[in-house]
């Protein structure tokens, strides 16, 4: 028997020095090679990462000092009433509002809609309801019944099936007869409520000046303040929209359509071929065609459209699954077709490929998870492989700080906002190689989830408290969890043997990762 206690130990021991003896054994001629070339590509994605956000950050000074504001480059002019030819001088605008059980926020954008500051005699509003809860359906129908007694024109349209999604709607939508004679259309989704003179704002860039295809509004978000989530999504957004699509516009005259608040040249959208549904960026792919063929697009940074950010973890994940995954796709299925193209420069398919995509929508997403949620860590394990600290802390540094530009109310947020971002790069990266490879979920599409005033009524009602359901595929991430277990290992290696006091980001990041693998991340709907 006293033979049998010690059996275990030893054993114990003896695997323990096998697994070292292995380790030394593959350490020098494998790991360190390998984890040196990860190194070398980590910084070298890392330096197009940093150049791109430095040329942005130039540009939009330059811009904001010295470019002419869009009203002085282009033609534009307010579309007065006429009396001889009355209202015939303003031309036919349809409004495409696509739904899906938008039960909380349906009102808000149908209603914004039929506000408008736009001859009545001049406006289609079209609502495309593919609605699968009949109850939700009938509200959204009588809701459009009720403005059509008031005068407006009004449209409520539903379809047979859901194919092609919102792509599919929006295709379909333009095929109607009363729509013929229209000559722009602006998309608004559910949530979106555009003030009154939008279309006096922007219309008149499209009708003199002949060569713009698309005028894009920036969006504001009326529930930023909701929840630390949705704070952290505006510093995001925030950043796309002053900067991104603002250097897009003054350079190339191209950026990405956002999906909504923009205002369409229905000429433009035929000649490109019209709405197409191979990815879940039917927006980005109609702009890239429209691009191609030579098209102008405006951005208006002060024509500003009231919207909802996620409020829920899981409803800001599928949306950024396919926020990342539907470039990647794109970008397969267009990089040919945009090398291949002869209507536009050499400079602007360099601008298209290699910034606008690869840049901005591939290497951003992998370089912040491999580079500091795997390659930096594992570099602990193996002190030969040396990171440069301009590599894991200046360049990065700089970077965040060009970052913050966008939302400077929120700048005391910006060391947890690179915490979160570097959480959900797990979700991008892993999203962009299923588009680059087309696989299985690539054109997964889920719409995401609008909660209007619903958190607001739940709480002011007077009611019995509602029961909080614990779905735990909803609220426990294991993928989270693991990289907080991996991250806290290593944390706890480099305090106790470490030389470049990583374990202070790494422990703070480990809690990061904890927080969303828990689910405490945005807010929790109550059950019904």
């Amino acid at each position: 028997m006293g033979d049998g206690k010690n059996l275990i130990p030893g054993a114990s021991v003896d695997l323990a020095a096998q697994i070292g003896m292995l380790w030394d054994l593959i350490k020098a001629p494998l790991i360190v090679p390998l984890l040196r070339l990860a190194v070398y590509i980590c910084l070298a994605m890392t330096v197009m990462l940093f150049l791109e956000r430095l040329y942005m950050g130039i540009v939009i000074i330059l811009v904001k000092l010295f470019w002419k504001k869009p009203d002085k480059r282009y033609n534009w002019e307010p579309i007065r009433d006429d009396l001889e030819i009355g209202n015939s001088a303003f031309p036919l605008v349809l409004i495409q509002i696509p739904m899906f059980n938008e039960k909380e926020v349906y009102k808000i954008s149908i209603g914004a809609a039929c506000n408008l500051s736009w001859p009545s005699d001049r406006l289609v509003i079209q609502v495309l309801d593919d609605s699968t809860d009949f109850v939700i359906k009938d509200m959204i129908e009588k809701e459009c019944q009720r403005w059509a007694s008031k005068g407006v024109n009004i449209r409520y349209q539903i379809r047979e099936t859901r194919g092609g999604y919102k792509a599919g709607a929006l295709k379909e939508g333009l095929k109607h007869d009363y729509v013929k004679d229209c000559e722009y259309v602006t998309i608004f989704d559910a949530d979106f409520r555009p003030e009154p003179d939008f279309l006096r704002r922007a219309i008149p860039f499209l009708e003199f000046n002949p060569q713009i295809a698309l005028v894009q509004a920036r969006w504001r978000f009326v529930n930023s303040d909701e929840c630390l989530l949705t704070r952290m999504q505006e510093m995001s957004l925030d950043y796309h929209f002053t900067v991104e699509q603002e250097v897009g516009s003054a350079t190339h005259a191209f950026f990405g359509f956002n999906g909504t608040g923009g205002v369409w040249r229905i000429a433009a959208i035929n000649e490109a071929g019209g709405w197409k549904d191979r990815t879940t960026v039917e927006d980005m792919d109609l702009a890239v065609r429209a691009g191609l063929k030579g098209w102008k697009f405006l951005y208006l940074g002060d024509l500003q459209v009231k919207s909802e950010l996620p409020s829920t973890f899981k409803a800001f994940r599928y949306q950024q699954h396919r926020w990342s995954c539907g470039p990647a796709n794109l970008f397969r299925k267009m990089v040919m077709e945009i090398v291949r193209n002869k209507k536009v420069t050499l400079w602007k398919k360099v601008y298209v490929i290699y910034s606008f995509f690869f840049v901005r929508k591939i290497i951003a997403h992998m370089v912040t998870f491999f580079f500091f949620c795997v390659v930096l860590p594992f570099t602990i394990l193996v002190p030969e492989v040396e990171v440069p600290i301009w590599g894991a802390i200046y360049i990065p540094c700089i970077i965040t700080t060009l970052n913050s530009v966008g939302t400077p109310r929120s700048i005391h947020l910006l060391f947890y906002w690179i915490l979160f971002e570097n959480v959900m790069s797990l979700h991008r990266t892993k999203a962009t190689f299923i588009g680059l490879l087309d696989a299985k979920r690539s054109n997964e599409w889920v719409v995401t989830e609008k909660l209007g005033d619903a958190l607001k009524n739940n709480k002011s009602a007077k009611q019995a408290p509602k029961k909080f359901k614990f779905n735990i595929g909803d609220r426990i991430h294991l993928t989270e969890l693991g990289f907080a277990v991996f991250l806290f290992f290593t944390g706890c290696y480099d305090f106790m043997y470490g030389k470049h006091n990583y374990f202070i980001y790494i422990f703070l990041q480990t809690i990061t990762f904890l927080i969303v693998g828990f689910g405490y991340v945005g807010t929790i709907v109550p059950s019904s």
